[in-house]
């Protein structure tokens, strides 16, 4: 099958001829749309625009030389415009002396072509300029995969696999920067280190499967607690991290107690087995505790979860309720 000069595979290339003189645009149009072109009009620099507003041509014929904005004009915006795909714009002019064609390749222009032209050299150069625009076409699309890509491999080198939470390393990270945002502005942040009770029995009574199953659910638990501002993390295992700006003790408490009750209510299921859990969390918060590292103030909250524990599970402790054992005499 013979395909027409102005069609590829993916339909017919739109061209847009921007002119003020009538007969121009009107022969113009005749010759491109008997070679299979789509050809768009307009006769002034606005309209010019709006067209390409409306829909990106693959093409722009542009004469330079029209009254109030000029083919100069029309090309400079188009090509500062970041929302729009690369369009090739070949300048249509009567003008002919170097600085002339200078200025057209300086405010954008891909080409230039005098007039009077020969038809058979405006198509020669439209179709160099529509092989160019292939190639960009194919280069951005390259560049976006590229791109998302590279979203997809950040969020991963930052996630849980298996909760798609922050994982271990991530969240001290980001407990380092909120605890140095935390001096700089001198708001409070808090901790709150939450543990599933007995969760070994879990996987061994019902099998891995079923215990990832409650580690993910109890995921969702915890970041929907959570506010926005609120980093939550898989520490390890059946524990999780929440990092909470500008939070001092009795509010990450109240946030931790929030999470145990959800947790508490929530019937776990995995096919037909049917679970309920608990939790243990221990909370701590940098102006109430005597930690000088965001280290220390980790392993406060770690100290008040062992002694969420210890004192019978299903609890939140706060780090201040914990006593400091007393250096032997």
């Amino acid at each position: 099958m013979t395909i027409s000069a102005g069609v590829t595979e993916d339909g017919p290339t739109r061209v847009l001829v921007v002119d003020d003189v009538p007969d121009n645009v009107e022969i113009l149009h005749a010759r491109l749309a008997s070679r299979g072109y789509e050809v768009v009009t307009a006769t002034n620099g606005p309209e010019a625009l709006e067209a390409v507003k409306v829909q990106a041509p693959h093409l722009i014929l542009l004469d330079v030389m029209m009254p109030g904005m000029d083919g100069h004009e029309v090309t400079r915006r188009i090509k500062d415009d970041e929302s729009l795909p690369f369009i090739p714009i070949i300048l249509v002019t009567a003008l002919t002396e170097t600085e002339d064609v200078v200025q057209g390749l300086e405010s954008g222009a891909d080409d230039h072509i005098s007039k009077p032209y020969n038809f058979n050299e405006l198509e020669a150069r439209m179709r160099a300029m529509l092989r160019v625009k292939r190639l960009q076409d194919e280069l951005d699309l390259k560049n976006r995969e590229l791109e998302h890509a590279n979203i997809r491999l950040k969020k991963l080198s930052v996630t849980d696999g298996l909760t798609e939470l922050f994982n271990h390393r991530h969240v001290h990270e980001q407990l380092h920067d909120e605890w140095e945002r935390s001096r700089r502005t001198g708001e409070p942040v808090g901790v709150a280190m939450i543990d599933l009770d007995k969760f070994k029995r879990i996987n061994d009574t019902y099998g891995h499967p079923t215990g990832d199953v409650v580690l993910y659910e109890t995921a969702r638990i915890i970041k929907e607690t959570a506010r926005e501002i609120d980093m939550v993390g898989r520490y390890g295992g059946e524990e999780f991290i929440a990092i909470l700006p500008n939070t001092d003790e009795e509010e990450a408490a109240a946030f931790a107690e929030r999470v145990r009750a959800a947790v508490e209510e929530h019937l776990y299921r995995d096919g037909a087995v049917e679970i309920r859990m608990t939790t243990s969390c221990g909370v701590a918060s940098s102006q109430a505790s005597q930690a000088d590292t965001p280290e220390e103030l980790l392993k406060a909250a770690d100290e008040a979860l062992y002694e969420a524990k210890r004192s019978g599970r299903n609890r939140a402790v706060r780090a201040t309720q914990v006593e400091t054992p007393q250096p032997q005499a």
